[in-house]
């Protein structure tokens, strides 16, 4: 079996494949400094409570947080045996990255990338909700155009009841109506109803820009099914879009 990691700032998520099939998913929080013991031993554990007790054959990270993965892969190889492939500069993933500074692409992003192409076909867009939120496009030939960035929900959320005196701190979900009458439905019609809109204009103008009319749209993240069950222009929500993009890599990569 594979064992497939996405860190990233604010969760590590686990996912497990037997063949091309996932069975298993699960996390971890990324902020808390932890030994390499303390990762070796709780990847172990999650596995057996998952009944995931197979041998672990391969390992493959992305990550976006450098400074814990001298512990990380060090409890990898103490605990479970094998060295992982590491998503980054020299690592097959079947794109050409035609931006002007191609190192400076985040390996979560590449792996978005190659896992909305090689499952879904291009040229695509392909939205990951995350502590970031990121738009990242791929021509029909398997090219990785361009990027944007923004703030994700929930730094937009955690911004909006950190700098303001009065706000509290909320549940982010979609109010019944845009007409809010009080703060708490106000302030979340803000931040989803905002986001919908962000969604939708910068998709609306991706394809305006490359001439397409037609662009495939996914949309993976924790937060993404919220935006994405409220808009048209989000055609594809794929919960586990990054793991299955690490196991396409690794492929890649053990050929």
């Amino acid at each position: 079996m594979i064992l497939t990691i996405d860190i990233g700032n604010t969760n590590i998520t686990f996912g497990m494949f037997e063949g091309e099939n996932l069975i298993g998913t699960f996390r971890m929080t990324t902020d808390i400094p932890r030994t390499s013991d303390e990762y070796g031993i709780f990847i172990c554990e999650a596995l057996k409570v998952k009944g995931l007790t197979s041998k672990v054959e391969g390992v493959v990270i992305s990550s976006v947080v450098p400074n814990i993965m001298y512990s990380f892969e060090s409890g990898i190889k103490k605990y479970l045996g094998v060295n992982p492939v590491k998503v980054g500069v020299g690592t097959k993933t079947g794109l050409r990255i035609v931006t002007a500074h191609p190192s400076e692409i985040g390996a979560d992003r590449i792996v978005d990338a190659v896992a909305a192409y090689e499952i879904y076909g291009g040229p695509i867009l392909v939205i990951d909700y995350g502590t970031a939120t990121t738009y990242d496009i791929i021509s029909a030939d398997g090219a990785f155009l361009a990027g944007v960035t923004s703030p994700g929900i929930k730094i937009s959320a955690n911004a909006l009841w950190r700098e303001t005196a009065k706000l509290p701190e909320i549940e982010i979900k979609k109010p019944e109506s845009i007409l809010a009458k009080e703060t708490i439905t106000s302030m979340q019609a803000g931040l989803v109803y905002g986001y919908i809109g962000q969604t939708e204009y910068i998709i609306r103008k991706v394809k305006e820009e490359l001439g397409l009319e037609y662009m495939k749209v996914v949309a993976t993240g924790g937060l993404g099914k919220i935006i994405a069950d409220e808009t048209d222009a989000i055609e594809i929500y794929d919960p586990d879009l990054t793991l299955h993009g690490l196991k396409i890599i690794y492929d890649k990569n053990k050929r």
